[in-house]
């Protein structure tokens, strides 16, 4: 069996060979999102079409996803005119295999619990924290989508209503506040040259940086609070760059479980495992599924 996935993201395509076990022939390319949705097919599809020999297709996509019928619902101007893509039509009138389509964040969650942090886990909350903050709500083995496949859109929690603009999307919300690029715009506030979460870490000895680091972890902190309450969850994996610094996950796990009811303090906080290839794990997990069922 061989499975091609892909990985879309805002900056770049992730693009392998699944066996069913492991990725292989690994490639990396450019986005080039302002070209548009248009453009985007077109490079993807020869990106696809440079492997051989596949047996279906797995996509994993920046954007929210018609996951029933493989279209585009909303992406936003990162990525102009790629709402409405019937992308699963798209590759599928190419290749003649079938294809499986979803979302970046809960491809993740797939490839998190078929071979990463979840795996055994048949329910869990996913986040991951990068340029704004991706959830994925899983019970009994299967990503809740909503009615118009938004559920678990945690960076829009409300976290600062004091903030709210309205009209402006997201103010006042999780994302604006705890995810990487907030770090980063705090920590570039104090010092200009702190522009990546690698180059924060590695100046957290100062302490001015280490009370910016320390003030970011507690607006992660006050978002996981609601989610715990809400759902009351047994497990919940972590994942972006920044979630692989254990002091980051030990200190959320120390302030969770001062804040949360007795009672819910039994939840597991976990890094995810796979890093930036589960999307591209997770979407090709369930072409795999797909094409088993066919």
């Amino acid at each position: 069996m061989r499975i091609a996935a892909l990985d879309i993201g805002g900056t770049s395509i992730k693009s392998g060979i699944w066996n069913g076990a492991d990725t292989s022939e690994l490639k990396e390319n450019d986005t080039n999102a302002s070209l548009g949705g248009k453009h985007l097919m077109e490079r993807t599809l020869k990106i696809v079409g440079s492997y051989s020999d596949f047996d279906a297709i797995g996509i994993s996509t920046a954007g929210q996803v018609d996951v029933q019928n493989g279209i585009i619902c909303y992406a936003n101007d990162n990525i102009p005119g790629y709402t409405g893509t019937k992308i699963r039509e798209i590759f599928e009138k190419e290749f003649g295999v079938p294809v499986f389509a979803d979302n970046d964040v809960n491809a993740a969650a797939y490839g998190e619990m078929a071979h990463g942090a979840a795996k055994g886990l048949s329910d869990f909350l996913c986040l991951t924290y990068g340029t704004g903050i991706g959830g994925a709500f899983v019970t009994n083995s299967k990503v809740y989508y909503g009615s118009t496949y938004c559920g678990a859109s945690f960076g829009g929690i409300v976290v600062h209503p004091e903030d709210i603009v309205p009209g402006v999307d997201f103010s006042g919300c999780y994302e604006k506040y705890a995810s990487a690029t907030a770090l980063v715009q705090s920590a570039m506030a104090v010092d200009a040259s702190l522009d990546t979460g690698r180059k924060i870490f590695e100046a957290a000895s100062r302490p001015e940086i280490k009370k910016v680091i320390d003030g970011w972890i507690d607006e992660i902190v006050y978002g996981l609070i609601t989610l715990i309450h809400v759902f009351n969850p047994t497990d919940i994996i972590m994942g972006g760059g920044v979630m692989a610094q254990n002091y980051v996950i030990n200190r959320v796990k120390m302030q969770i479980f001062k804040n949360v009811y007795p009672q819910t303090r039994g939840v597991c906080l976990h890094q995810a495992k796979l890093g930036n290839r589960a999307g591209l794990v997770g979407a090709a997990y369930m072409a795999q599924k797909l094409l088993e069922q066919n």
